[in-house]
């Protein structure tokens, strides 16, 4: 479940986003476009490692401690292949 700042992180990021929308209608400097699009990338990631931890604490921890045996792989597996998206992009 995501809370109330998670969404407000997100809510930022579209603001920002928006922005460097702007710039690019307005032909700026395309460094200066850059950079913003470095700070947009940033603060997505660490809006999606935020989400990951209380992944991790949550759902994750409850599969591993459940008997269960497929949902413990079912978890474990969708960890991996989210780790292995992001060292793909």
């Amino acid at each position: 479940m995501m809370d109330e700042n998670t969404l407000k992180r997100l809510k930022t990021i579209e603001g920002h986003l928006r922005g460097v929308i702007r710039m690019v209608e307005e032909d700026a400097y395309c460094i200066d476009v850059i950079r913003q699009i470095q700070a947009v990338e940033a603060a997505l990631n660490k809006v999606s490692s935020r989400i990951l931890e209380d992944h991790l604490n949550s759902c994750v921890i409850t599969a591993i401690q459940g008997s269960d045996k497929k949902e413990r792989e079912r978890v474990l597996k969708e960890i991996t292949e989210v780790f292995e998206m992001s060292t793909k992009v």
